[in-house]
This record gives structure tokens, C-alpha cells and sequence, in this order.
């Protein structure tokens, strides 16, 4: 079914105009007519069934037919992607996979070994995100935020067990760092970019509250690493088991 993503403010009951890209996306692509059912998602977790009364490349009018109901496929643990900035077409495979996997928030950051220093590429990855959340049939679109430098990860105050680092130079299992995370409602998961985290920050990072995980013996790239380290967590925690 056709799935929307517009803020709760302009969703009412009755009548509700849809323009724009959506607009488009309905009629251009999706091919929707009149009679159509589709559901309008307000980004906090409901979900409203409609029915498309007149559609047009320009303005859809959709009638929404019932009260918004929360599916269950927000996970309930609130995970925070913080991913090193990554070249090329890479970071937009990181969002949409993690945007798959159920992150809440996704955080560029600028490290020592970043090979890219800069972005303009915002708008596009909250777009990935929202395409990526419509396929995968989720209710909310992660936050993508601007990117930060990681001086201003390590400028936080430090709080235990804020998250865990991936470094492939050493640290615990993931499984036994997860053992020390049950129970809890947020985690923060930091991935290098392609040339990994210097030792120096690896260290500095520990200091503010994350936990230095391994993922195995052999090195992966930047992108695998951080889609891996999504699954295994999201298993742990019981969120692909359901």
C-alpha cells in the first residue's frame, strides 16, 4: 500500500491535500486513482488509512478513513548511527540500510582519517531515508543531522555506557559489551570511515563512555561494518527476532 510521511500538524480528519513531490510520487510513479487506499504516516509512530479521492500530478486529495494506529515496527530500542563520513556513494548505501534496520537518528562525523572534509549532501540522504523508510514499511523517518566533528563527540559529558565504538584494531565481542546494554532504551553505535579510527581517538572516545567492540578477525569495509554492527545489535536486543 502507498505509505506517506507528512508532519502530524496537517494530518486531520476528513480531507487532507498531499502536493508537491508526494504528489508526484502518487500519481507519476505509484500510478494511484481514484478509490486508491493509502496510509499517512505523521513521523511519530501512527499510521492513518485513506482513501484517494481525487488525484492529480498536482494535488492528491486523500480521505482519511479511520484513527491513527502505532504499528509495531518501530523497534524499541532508540539507536543513534554515528557514522564516519564515507566517499562516494557510500554513505547513501549506510543510510538506507541503517534506516532499514530501525536507527532513529543518523549522525555524519568528520574524524581524523575521513577522506572527505565536507558535505552537501543533506537533502539527499533525508530523502534516502524517507524512501527507505516507506519501502521497508516503518512509520518514522530517522533524523538525518548535519555533520559534526568528532572534537564535538568528545566535547559531551561523559556518561557510562553511552554507546559502543567498531574498531578493527581490537576490543571486546559485541556479544559480551551487548550483555552490559540490556534493558536500556538508547544506544549511540560509532563506525569509522574508510581508513578506521586512530588509536589516539579510539582512546578519547573510551573516556566518554563508549565501549571498544570488535567485529571478528578480518577487516571490513567502512560500509559492511556499519550494517553488520547494525544486525548484530538490533539481534541482540531482540528487535529481528520478533
Amino acid at each position: 500500500m502507498p505509505r506517506i510521511f507528512l508532519p502530524l500538524a496537517e494530518i486531520k480528519p476528513g480531507l487532507l491535500s498531499i502536493t508537491g513531490k508526494d504528489a508526484r510520487y502518487l500519481t507519476a510513479v505509484l500510478r494511484c486513482r481514484a478509490g486508491d487506499p493509502v496510509t499517512v504516516c505523521d513521523n511519530a509512530c501512527k499510521a492513518y488509512p485513506g482513501r484517494i479521492i481525487r488525484p492529480s500530478r498536482q494535488e492528491v486529495i486523500v480521505e482519511i478513513t479511520g484513527a491513527g494506529i502505532c504499528p509495531d515496527t518501530e523497534p524499541s530500542l532508540q539507536i543513534t548511527l554515528l557514522q564516519g563520513l564515507l566517499k562516494g556513494d557510500k554513505m547513501d548505501l549506510v543510510i538506507q540500510k541503517a534506516t532499514e534496520l530501525g536507527v532513529s537518528e543518523i549522525i555524519p562525523v568528520i574524524t581524523g582519517r575521513s577522506q572527505i572534509r565536507e558535505t552537501r549532501k543533506l537533502e539527499r540522504w533525508r530523502k534516502i531515508a524517507q524512501e527507505s523508510s516507506r519501502q521497508s514499511g516503518r512509520v518514522g523517518v530517522p533524523a538525518v543531522h548535519d555533520t559534526v566533528d568528532v572534537d564535538y563527540l568528545l566535547a559531551r559529558q561523559p556518561v557510562p555506557e553511552r554507546g559502543i565504538i567498531f574498531w578493527e584494531e581490537g576490543g571486546e565481542s559485541l556479544s559480551t559489551i551487548m550483555g552490559r546494554f540490556m534493558g536500556r532504551k538508547a544506544i549511540e553505535l560509532f563506525t569509522g570511515p574508510e581508513g578506521g579510527f586512530s588509536g589516539e581517538e579510539v582512546r578519547a572516545l573510551r573516556e566518554t563512555g563508549f565501549s571498544v567492540a570488535t567485529l571478528g578477525r578480518r577487516i571490513l569495509r567502512a560500509e559492511t561494518a556499519a550494517v553488520v554492527a547494525l544486525g548484530i545489535v538490533q539481534y541482540q536486543a531482540g528487535e529481528l527476532a520478533r
